[in-house]
């Protein structure tokens, strides 16, 4: 995907800080947070949200899901507790159509999701 610009910066052509990286994905902070700790978990692969997916896909969605509780703790420092969120389509608010995680925290967060 040539104007995505998640491709973009999975593929390095736009800079970006990397939290993390490994085979599967990349994590870096959201540019507009609405949590003190706002972080976007962006899978390498581009597919464009939750229905698109195919089965691998998936196993990819489980192996960040996996991966974004071990490190949680220690290295996005969210020990008290998360929220992860995933948009889809114009009312689900997906303004990138890459599928992504959003990862929020770091103080208490409301009970309501508005």
């Amino acid at each position: 995907m040539n104007n995505c610009i998640f491709c973009k910066i999975v593929n390095k052509e736009i800079p970006s800080n990397y939290i993390y990286e490994d085979d599967d994905m990349i994590i870096i902070k959201d540019i507009n947070p609405i949590a003190k700790k706002h972080f976007l978990a962006i899978p390498k692969l581009h597919f464009s949200d939750v229905v698109s997916m195919s089965e691998d896909n998936a196993k990819t969605i489980g192996k960040m899901l996996k991966k974004i509780g071990a490190i949680a703790d220690s290295l996005l420092e969210l020990e008290k507790g998360f929220r992860i969120v995933m948009n889809k389509g114009e009312h689900g608010c997906q303004s990138i159509f890459h599928l992504h995680l959003h990862i929020l925290g770091g103080e208490q967060l409301s009970p309501h999701f508005n």
